[in-house]
């Protein structure tokens, strides 16, 4: 798929790695970006190929109203997410239930919303925004990991569901970038344009699925290891 000449939407675009996917977007020559956000009012439209959409992810109506105003869309960036911090065994289920109805069902609402728009602009391409978390768990991330690791699932199934109307769907792992959700976490981050980066150099070669550096690299290596290598306890040294 070639970007120039695309028409895009972004969910999650007002910051971070999604803001950083709308500017990838129009460099590469995309001939309109759909921004979408919870509060589209502080999505930056100084370029006049950005559109502000409202979308929450979590608001059916708000993602049915979306795909109706945007039926010209080739590209589908499911950026959008939160990350609740909350524990397994000790905070309220309900909080992890946000996590996963956000990752997951809210993910796969754009998605079935927005295929069939796909469909009929010739199939197009879908890139989800996944985790090294799909894969693994640390300490302190044990809903949002069950809540990525859902949504890789389902990106999987979703890819074999759409083949059939020619659409790509992508699923992009990274460690941690250097965003508003991941500020004060101590650990190496990449930048988020590198992430926009490398994700539309895998569309534009077809590539289902993209590991944006050296920590996603790492793990995916690792799966097919012993799993002890990636939950040793920490060294008393």
């Amino acid at each position: 798929m070639d970007i120039a000449g695309s028409t895009a939407l972004v969910t999650g675009a007002n910051r971070g790695i999604g803001r950083r996917f709308v500017d990838e977007l129009l460099a590469r020559g995309a001939k309109k970006v759909y921004a979408t956000a919870r509060r589209p009012e502080l999505i930056n439209t100084s370029d006049s190929r950005i559109t502000p959409l409202y979308l929450d992810l979590l608001d059916e109506k708000s993602v049915v109203d979306a795909a109706a105003a945007a039926q010209d869309v080739t590209l589908l960036v499911n950026n959008a997410g939160i990350a609740t911090g909350a524990q397994l065994l000790t905070d309220d289920l309900d909080t992890i239930r946000q996590d996963l109805e956000t990752h997951l069902f809210g993910t796969l609402r754009v998605i079935r919303a927005f295929s069939p728009t796909l469909a009929s602009n010739g199939g197009g391409a879908i890139v989800n925004i996944l985790s090294v978390l799909s894969w693994v768990a640390t300490e302190g991330t044990g809903s949002y990991s069950v809540a990525k690791a859902a949504e890789w699932s389902m990106t999987n199934g979703v890819r074999l569901e759409l083949a059939g109307q020619n659409t790509l769907v992508q699923g992009v792992h990274l460690g941690a970038a250097d965003t508003d959700m991941m500020a004060g976490r101590d650990a190496p981050k990449v930048d988020p344009t590198d992430v926009a980066r490398a994700s539309l150099d895998g569309v534009q070669a077809a590539a289902i699925e993209v590991l944006v550096d050296d920590p996603s690299r790492y793990v995916k290596a690792a799966l097919s290891g012993d799993p002890a290598q990636l939950y040793s306890p920490p060294s008393e040294n």
